[in-house]
């Protein structure tokens, strides 16, 4: 297999090549970062009941004042 090496830089979580590399469509590529920080999205996930049948529990209840 060759192996040709570019570097790129990334832009608006984008990898941007040089001007004038041309890949062709659904090229297989590797992507090596050298020792840099990367970021990781912080997950936040929506509460779920452990037992989906007490759902009925939890109905809303509107109380006129």
């Amino acid at each position: 297999m060759k192996v040709h090496t570019y570097e790129g830089v990334v832009e608006n979580g984008r990898v941007q090549l040089p001007a004038g590399v041309l890949l062709p469509e659904k090229a297989k590529v590797f992507v090596i970062v050298p020792r840099t920080e990367v970021e990781t999205a912080a997950t936040i996930r929506s509460p779920r009941l452990a037992d989906p049948g007490q759902a009925m529990k939890f109905e809303m209840e509107n109380v006129e004042e």
